[in-house]
């Protein structure tokens, strides 16, 4: 009787498995694997947000495998060998996994492809992560795109092409003993700062899938204009769950097209901006598979001659601790630091605070938000930075310098988002709540700093900074 593994990487889920599923077809036997091997990561192993994540998503899965009579069995070290020692003590023909496309995933996946193929071992790996692979979508010339607009116009067209798969009714385990214990992979914190985070997420499977069916009854219909309100739970908030595969974009694009067709015309939510915002996503993964220096690296070469400020410690660890004195850039700070997540735009504008006015190397911010973020990840995070820092592709122009006090003006105009993450200043007038500086004695008697820069005066040394770059 055949056994395969299945190595579940960061596909955490069992609906819409392509491997899974396979597997479970041609198999008797399956064995489920995860191997903790953050070596393997290269410069990016998961950060102390995405192991608290991952810990709970792992257990989860676990129980799922179970409720189907199979377990899933937890490894750690070098892939290759563990690989090949269990498929000496299970006498395994095949190994399915799901595709990663961060450079060392990609070296480390070919090396081990080959390696395992040379012994006669048969391997299949599938896509269970982005609607097309990222180099299925190309432009006329046959190269990648750089230019999100056109990308999306093609990447449109290749949406709802496959059904999601369901998941496997039961699993046949393959017998195998030495599987460590959850706790031994030491991904919880020794000092648990994670509290908000629990109270917070509930990462897994179907916690996505409660995610998404809130989403798609309370917030669709409304996602072009509340998407941009930090107080609002208008988005998906999905993120997590997508970076950790506890589910697809494809049974996210059914479910919002069923709904959608499901509802008379007058009350049909418009899906595409959300699906737009997805499009993102696969845009940002095209891009790393394409220019794989780009997380460490400008992609607009000319930021190479850019005037960063020198690294200023003081000010980073400021911005880090939502301290700036300034309410919309310390209130995003502070809900990342709590929940590991931050709102989109106040993304944007905590970055361009860092970049612009700060004028800290984007990749300060990056490395932050990778440690810090439930969401991390590579691909996303490497366009986020650089889209805002100027040098990404596509990228908002440099000058374009986002002004706290009026995103906060307009975005969260009654002051909510603001009072929920700045309780010291939950008692002031709306006008001073945007702009506390404004009346010392209400500093005084608050306790919130004084802001630590001007910034009017910060913008336009960034924009001199940005001339000084291009007359070079």
């Amino acid at each position: 009787m055949s056994t395969a593994i299945v190595w579940f990487r960061r596909d955490l889920r069992l609906a819409d498995h392509p491997a899974l599923s396979a597997a479970s077809q041609a198999h008797e036997h399956i064995l489920p694997l995860y191997i903790h091997a953050p070596h393997e990561d290269g410069l990016w192993p998961a950060g102390s947000a995405s192991q608290w994540w991952l810990h709970h998503s792992l257990s989860r899965l676990d129980l799922s495998l179970r409720e189907r009579g199979n377990a899933l069995h937890l490894a750690q070290g070098d892939s290759l060998h563990v690989l090949g020692d269990l498929i000496e003590r299970t006498g395994a023909s095949a190994v399915y996994w799901s595709r990663q496309y961060e450079p060392s995933a990609m070296a480390r996946d070919t090396g081990i492809k080959a390696a395992l193929r040379e012994q006669g071992i048969e391997v299949h790996s599938f896509n269970a992560s982005l609607w097309c692979e990222p180099w299925q979508i190309e432009t006329k010339q046959q190269g990648p795109y750089s230019v999100f607009t056109p990308f999306w116009r093609n990447l449109r067209t290749h949406l709802g092409a496959g059904k999601p798969l369901p998941a496997p009714s039961s699993l046949r385990g393959a017998i195998v003993d030495g599987g460590l214990p959850i706790d031994a992979l030491r991904l919880l914190p020794a000092i648990r700062w994670d509290l908000g985070l629990q109270e917070t997420w509930q990462p897994g499977e179907q916690g996505a899938r409660e995610l998404l069916d809130i989403f798609m009854d309370d917030a669709a219909r409304d996602y072009a204009q509340a998407r941009d309100l930090p107080a609002c739970h208008g988005t998906s908030r999905l993120s997590p769950h997508l970076h950790f595969g506890e589910i697809s974009p494809g049974q996210i694009h059914q479910l919002l097209a069923n709904q959608a067709a499901a509802v008379d015309v007058r009350h049909r939510p418009e899906i595409e901006p959300y699906l737009r915002e997805l499009g993102w996503r696969e845009f940002a993964h095209h891009l790393l598979y394409h220019f794989q220096d780009t997380p460490t690296e400008n992609f607009n070469k000319q930021f190479d001659r850019f005037p960063w400020a020198d690294n200023d410690a003081s000010s980073l660890e400021r911005w880090q601790r939502g301290s700036t004195g300034i309410p919309l850039v310390d209130a995003g700070m502070r809900e990342l630091w709590h929940t590991g997540w931050m709102h989109n735009r106040v993304r944007m504008i905590v970055a361009s605070f860092l970049t612009k006015n700060l004028r800290q190397h984007w990749l300060n911010g990056a490395r932050w938000f990778w440690d810090t973020l439930v969401d991390a990840d590579l691909a996303n995070n490497t366009l986020g930075w650089q889209w805002v820092a100027g040098s990404g592709a596509d990228a908002a122009p440099f000058f374009r310098v986002f002004n706290p006090v009026t995103q906060a003006q307009k975005f969260d105009p009654q002051g909510r988002y603001l009072r929920r993450w700045l309780p010291e200043l939950s008692s002031a007038p709306l006008p001073l709540l945007f702009e506390p500086w404004k009346d010392p004695e209400l500093l005084r008697r608050s306790g919130y700093p004084a802001p630590m820069l001007d910034l009017g005066d910060t913008r336009l040394a960034a924009l001199d900074a940005w001339r000084v770059m291009r007359s070079v």
